[in-house]
């Protein structure tokens, strides 16, 4: 939930911080660290033969030329596998970038958080729109089909990008396309959900484990419309869009706690308001605000949405509100609201699991996750 010409002026004018934010530095949680994992050593130089032999079969002669000359439904379903097992092969050689270049592409995608400040857009921060981008791109995932998920980054192709639940969407893919104009080894799903992480991480949440691996479809792998959560519905529905993708009612709660960062627009949405009063910052205070706010039906002409009865400034979703009226819900509401860096904890891995969902194993280039370092690192 882009820039070249724009990355050489973010450098000379600098960036310029929202006038209340809490530094990152006081709110990361040092406790993260036990996350790391050293990068792999991978060769400056790879062999090419060995690639090669490795992809012979697929990329050579008639059939190559078959599958990226055609634009049959077909042949796109021959050309992903083909790069699934280019991506494979490359993996299994240690022809990839290395972490330090991915570590490239993270600070760059941080410059562009940062420099919503300078262009008055919402709170002043990129970084909960990038977070949808990469949750919404990761969330159409269904187990029983082995389909959706984050992958093939096909919200980038007309049918799902037209999907309301991505109604917005446009603003954080637009932002990331000059980084993949810069980097165009990255896949445009790595890249998404590197975003993601950067998101949390730069605006003081936990560290979150992350790999690359993903590689791009086609239109034809995008995903049906429904996939992703209606906040206009019950605990029922909630249950049901997270249970499909693997998650359980603990790492549902934990999930949802990603709504401290944002706020809902009307011209996307039709919901509108933030849910903390902090919203470029990463922590529990949802939680909190669920249990000791009083909240009211909205009364307008909206959706149906609740809002705080104090200050009325403040919003919760339907689906949001089922988390404390669900009782094996409540109960995780009520320990994340009494325990930040518990929250952190379950929230880092939950987050970094969805991330992941639809990747092969094979295709990850390694096989313990990345902790990026963030910007004040």
């Amino acid at each position: 939930m882009s820039f070249a010409a724009f990355r050489t002026s973010a450098r000379r004018i600098g960036v310029v911080a929202p006038v209340a934010r809490t530094p990152r530095t006081a709110l990361r949680n040092p406790a993260f660290r036990r996350f790391s994992t050293e990068a792999p050593q991978a060769p400056k130089k790879s062999s090419n033969a060995v690639l090669l032999g490795a992809l012979g079969a697929a990329t050579v002669g008639g059939v190559a030329f078959w599958i990226y000359t055609s634009n049959s439904d077909t042949a796109k379903e021959a050309g992903t596998a083909v790069k699934s097992g280019v991506q494979s092969a490359k993996a299994a050689t240690n022809f990839t970038p290395t972490k330090e270049d991915y570590q490239k592409v993270y600070n760059r995608i941080a410059e562009i958080i940062e420099s919503a400040a300078d262009k008055n857009y919402d709170d002043g921060s990129y970084g909960p729109i990038l977070l949808r981008l990469a949750w919404h791109s990761s969330g159409t995932y269904d187990k029983e089909t082995n389909t959706g998920g984050s992958n093939y980054a096909t919200m980038r192709f007309e049918p799902e990008a037209k999907h309301d639940a991505n109604n917005g969407l446009h603003i954080a893919r637009d932002l990331l396309e000059p980084v993949k104009k810069e980097f165009p080894w990255i896949s445009y799903g790595d890249l998404w959900t590197l975003g993601g992480v950067a998101a949390i991480q730069e605006l003081g949440g936990p560290k979150i484990p992350w790999r690359p691996g993903r590689i791009d479809g086609f239109a034809a792998q995008c995903t049906p419309d429904g996939r992703l959560p209606d906040a206009s519905k019950g605990a029922d529905h909630v249950r049901n869009i997270f249970y499909r993708m693997g998650f359980n009612d603990q790492e549902i709660v934990a999930l949802i706690g990603a709504h401290a960062l944002g706020r809902c627009h009307r011209d996307r949405s039709g919901f509108e308001g933030p849910w903390t009063f902090s919203p470029t910052s990463v922590t529990n205070e949802f939680y909190k605000l669920l249990l000791n706010e009083k909240w009211v039906w909205k009364k307008w002409d909206g959706p149906k949405q609740l809002e705080d009865k104090s200050t009325h400034s403040l919003m919760m979703l339907p689906t949001d509100y089922v988390l404390v009226q669900d009782k094996a819900f409540k109960k995780w509401v009520k320990a994340y609201a009494e325990d930040e860096q518990l929250w952190f904890k379950d929230f880092a891995a939950a987050l970094s699991k969805l991330f992941e969902l639809g990747v092969p194993e094979s295709q990850f280039v390694t096989r313990e996750p990345w902790i990026m370092k963030s910007t004040d690192e």
